[in-house]
């Protein structure tokens, strides 16, 4: 079995505070990637180098506080792929990459564009440029899985207000209609759907911190494990852990038996 979580930290700092270093040495993750960082190499301390028996590799943002992301394994990467080779989107620290054999494990955190106009149109800029990356990965012949925040809710059932946000940031049909041609056109799998076709309320990963939104669980799900079809096959058992609040996000655990 092969165990990979994905968790967006919203300040990795923050998250420590908050046990999840604790709640990740007794998850029995073989892999851990995790988004927005919000911390450069200098200010992360051992624990959050190396906690444990796992190897952490990071790709931070140059903004300092900003982005960036990290993958924790057990064993260390034959080969690490920092960025897309895109200035201005690898400034963000919005990808790496680690090769494990055949397999290519990605941590991502895909711009959000809900503060302004200027915002969203870098999201657009994103997936415009992201897209022909996705084709390549797919027909590279190696098994891939894409995990972290990629910002968009998928269908209605991936959030509970979906009426309410047809027009906001995360839910338009640009966005949705870019997932959809990613998994329909260019033939990349999402995992925890295949899993579980119909789950809405316990699929959400993400809960805004105004109001009660997570105490009545008005959420989204725009936390991912996007796999190549062969890899997504071997996918068996697929949760959103929620007993312990790290972020404003959960962490997204997936089994799979290789």
């Amino acid at each position: 079995m092969l165990r990979i979580i994905t968790s967006n930290l919203n300040g990795i700092r923050s998250a420590q505070k908050k046990g999840f270093f604790e709640w990740m040495l007794q998850s029995e993750a073989d892999i851990v990637c995790v988004q927005e960082l919000k911390a450069q190499e200098d200010d992360l301390t051992p624990e959050m180098r190396n906690p444990g028996k796992y190897r952490g590799c990071f790709h931070p943002a140059e903004k300092k506080g900003y982005s960036g992301v990290g993958i924790y394994s057990l064993r260390e990467p034959d080969n690490l792929v920092e960025g897309l080779g895109i200035a201005d989107i690898d400034s963000e620290g919005r990808y790496l990459q680690a090769d494990y054999g055949n397999l290519s494990v990605i941590s991502l955190y895909l711009p959000s564009g809900s503060s302004s106009e200027e915002r969203q149109q870098v999201k657009f800029h994103f997936l415009e440029k992201f897209l022909p990356h996705l084709r390549d990965l797919k027909t590279s012949g190696r098994e891939v899985v894409i995990c972290g925040d990629w910002n968009i809710a998928h269908r209605e059932i991936d959030l509970k207000n979906w009426k309410g946000n047809l027009k906001n940031s995360g839910f338009l049909p640009e966005e949705r209609a870019w997932m959809t041609h990613v998994f329909d056109a260019v033939g990349w799998v999402d995992v925890y759907r295949k899993l579980h076709p119909e789950a809405t309320g316990e699929a959400y990963t993400w809960w805004s911190n105004r109001g009660q939104a997570r105490a009545n669980n008005v959420g989204w799900r725009i936390d991912y494990q996007i796999a190549t079809p062969g890899f997504a096959d071997t996918a068996k058992h697929a949760y959103v852990y929620r007993e312990q609040r790290f972020s404003d996000h959960a962490p997204l655990v997936m089994d799979y038996m290789l």
